[in-house]
């Protein structure tokens, strides 16, 4: 699983040009899901984002957790985080987790946020998106379960 993590000052998403999802202060989360990928690869990544300390505290150091802040959060589904580049000039996305078991973990994901916060903001699986956000810092990671756990 992969996810590419944006602490943001607010993030929306739009389908057809109707919002879908919009959050304030805390995470956008484009998620993308490998052919390997469980249950379990879900909720370790969604522990290893609730609790990293992305958030400045009075110093200015980064170390507040979503929690700590009441931060919300955004996940849209991003199979192309798994597109490979290496041959030719148009990506292949060969190397995602198929549709129908993709979008089964990606509400597992969102389920396992709304369970913790309470609530979560979503994307809607296999639409044509439009992601609007304001980066905070800019501060963007990525997170690979392969390279996590």
């Amino acid at each position: 699983m992969r996810a590419l993590l944006q602490r943001v000052s607010q993030a929306s998403v739009r389908v057809e040009g109707e919002l879908e999802g919009s959050i304030g202060r805390g995470y956008l989360i484009l998620l993308g899901v490998g052919p390997q990928d469980t249950e379990e690869t879900a909720a370790a990544l969604w522990q290893k984002i609730l609790k990293l300390r992305l958030f400045e505290d009075a110093q200015g150091k980064t170390n507040l957790s979503l929690g700590d802040v009441g931060g919300a959060v955004l996940v849209v589904s991003q199979f192309t985080l798994y597109a490979n580049c290496r041959k030719g000039n148009r990506p292949s996305f060969t190397e995602a987790g198929d549709p129908q078991t993709a979008e089964a973990l990606y509400e597992y994901f969102a389920q396992c946020v709304r369970q913790s916060l309470g609530t979560v903001e979503t994307g809607r699986f296999g639409a044509m998106m439009e992601v609007a956000l304001v980066n905070d810092g800019p501060f963007t990671i990525w997170l690979d379960t392969d390279q996590l756990f």
